[in-house]
């Protein structure tokens, strides 16, 4: 048989990634396959995943029952204009080989037509026929979904006996699905991680193949992007990629409205940089919002540094630091039934994050010792305290003094560490106090040591809505809640905060990690540019100990050192 190419199963051309570091497979000369092979469980995860071809384009909305033609040029166009006549067919054009004269004739016959690449599946679930040339790709995703296929020339997957051949199609050796599939998707394929470049199976591709599925029929609704800092637009842009356009970036909210209206889909809007009013202004014009966030396990260097992110959420019921509705993190933790691999990945996940000391903005830790005179050291974590999560989820904590003073109270006894946010420090946010003030209630301050360090010498932390009180939770240490953070009041803290009523599932920490690690947010790989899973990224940061630095992030510092040196409080010690 010939040799497939390009192979049906292939990476989406993802946004600024070249094909020969993105290709999770390519063409060989063919091999023989082994009996013993799982052809049929193959198949079945190519049928569930909806992948192969170009499974990540448009998904044009065909007739039920339709007749799809694959049509090559003014011939074939003249031939199947005659046939116009006939309900329900649909003719498929290859744009480039395509001439204005043969789309006139389908459009005076009354044909309608596909240009272009498309979304097989959106056919393949539609339609009851599919008529194309035998090495036509769409002929074996045809009779991979068991739809009839009629081959129009003498290729590779006609004469088998598998599919309705044109006249004159000479019969082959007669061949099961199975062997046709698999000397097409294994004999003649091979297949490689695209985050190693190691050698890899059918069956990882699949799934890769189908978490990239998921991730663009996510992205499909998505018709703009609002309040999108121009230095992060690179990266939200490729995790935010709908499969066929590049996302585009509104100047105000008020265009952001009138061009999602006008294109039927949602904004995707970072929530502090966009005003109050959107949400209401969106739904006015029936528009709907995603809310676009920094993920938990973000990047090496802060995000005030302009560091931008390898990791966003795009919440389209609300955002996962608003404790007021429902969010989609919310709504994963609430119902979704954790099964048994995903709590083993979860559990194997949270084992390497604590391992390689990797935190929200960190990799790395190393020892920290704590010369504490008292039997229980804790740690209060500072925030930046004009942040939304506070605001919107801090109840009526006034600050970062208020949360070392209500530490304090509740630990009349404990050694007590306060370590400021590091944005704060930075010279960038809200929420500096004076450390003579901070040791009225802290019996220690501290700035130089990362946060992973931190929590593995301490026995407990108290928290406001700080992502630290989760990667406690990781690390096995106890975590005191003074406000409404996202893993709060699913029986695995001490809840101090306000009444979270909507909560009333009790949790295991490897289920809060499967949905917040795992299926709430997305990745990027910092190497290769591809999306990727949660592994991938805490391995890439767990290697890299410094963060990449440009002349943007090396001014950015210098204005917080400005910042911090001319501050009321004064130089920070």
């Amino acid at each position: 048989m010939r040799i497939a190419c390009p192979p049906l199963l292939r990476t989406p051309p993802f946004p600024g990634v070249p094909k020969a570091i993105g290709a999770i497979s390519a063409p060989r000369p063919p091999q023989p396959i082994d009996d013993r092979t799982d052809v049929a469980g193959m198949l079945d995860a190519i049928r569930t995943a909806r992948v192969g071809g170009s499974f990540w384009a448009v998904a044009p909305d065909f007739a039920a029952g339709c007749t799809a033609v694959r049509v090559g040029g003014a011939r074939q166009a003249r031939a199947l204009a005659a046939r116009g006549g006939e309900r329900g067919i649909v003719a498929l054009l290859p744009v480039a080989h395509w001439s204005a004269k043969a789309a006139a004739l389908l459009h005076d016959a009354g044909i309608p037509t596909v240009a272009g690449a498309f979304d097989p599946w959106s056919l393949l679930d539609r339609a009851a026929r599919i008529e194309v040339p035998g090495d036509d790709e769409l002929a074996l995703l045809g009779l991979i979904a068991g739809i009839t296929v009629r081959c129009t020339d003498d290729g590779r997957f006609a004469g088998h006996g598998l599919t309705e051949d044109a006249a004159g199609i000479a019969a082959k050796r007669p061949a099961s699905l199975a062997a046709v599939a698999g000397a097409a998707l294994l004999g003649a394929v091979r297949y490689r991680d695209c985050f190693t470049g190691e050698p890899s199976d059918i069956h990882a591709a699949i799934a890769r193949l189908a978490d990239w599925r998921r991730l663009i029929d996510a992205n499909r609704a998505i018709a703009i992007g609002a309040g999108i800092a121009v230095w992060k637009r690179r990266e939200v842009a490729q995790l935010l990629w709908n499969g066929s356009t590049p996302l585009r970036f509104a100047r105000s909210t008020k265009r952001a409205v009138r061009a999602a209206a006008g294109a039927g889909g949602a904004i995707a809007a970072w929530p502090s940089r966009v005003p109050a009013d959107l949400a209401a202004e969106a739904a006015a014009a029936g528009v709907p919002l995603r809310r676009v966030e920094d993920g938990f396990i973000r990047s090496v260097g802060l995000g005030s540094n302009l560091h931008p992110p390898l990791s966003i959420v795009a919440d389209a019921r609300g955002i996962y630091y608003d404790p007021s509705a429902p969010s989609d993190l919310e709504t994963l933790l609430a119902e979704h039934p954790f099964d048994a691999p995903l709590l083993d990945r979860a559990r194997r996940l949270a084992d390497t994050i604590v391992r390689a000391g990797i935190s929200k903005y960190s990799g790395g830790g190393g020892a920290f010792r704590i010369d504490s005179p008292a039997a229980r050291t804790v740690l209060v974590a500072g925030q930046v305290e004009d942040d939304l999560s506070v605001r919107l989820g801090g109840g009526d904590v006034a600050g970062n003094r208020d949360l070392l003073a209500r530490a304090r109270a509740a630990e009349p006894d404990a050694f007590i560490l306060f370590k400021p946010h590091p944005d704060v420090d930075a010279g960038h946010r809200a929420g500096r106090i004076d450390d003579a003030d901070a040791l009225r209630f802290a019996d220690r301050v501290v700035r130089d040591v990362p946060m992973a360090a931190l929590l593995d010498a301490v026995d407990g932390i108290h928290v406001l809505t700080s992502l630290a009180g989760y990667e406690a939770l990781l690390r096995g240490r106890d975590v005191t809640v003074h406000g409404s953070p996202f893993y709060a009041g699913w029986g695995l803290t001490r809840d101090l905060g306000p009444a979270l009523p909507r909560r009333t599932r009790t949790l295991t920490i490897d289920q809060l990690t499967a949905a917040a690690l795992i299926l709430y947010p997305r990745y990027l790989d910092p190497v290769t540019g591809l999306p990727c899973p949660p592994e991938t990224l805490v391995h890439r940061l767990a290697s890299q100990a410094r963060p990449r630095e440009t002349a943007l992030i090396r001014a950015r510092r210098l204005q917080g050192w400005l910042r911090r040196a001319h501050s009321p409080i004064g130089r920070l010690a």
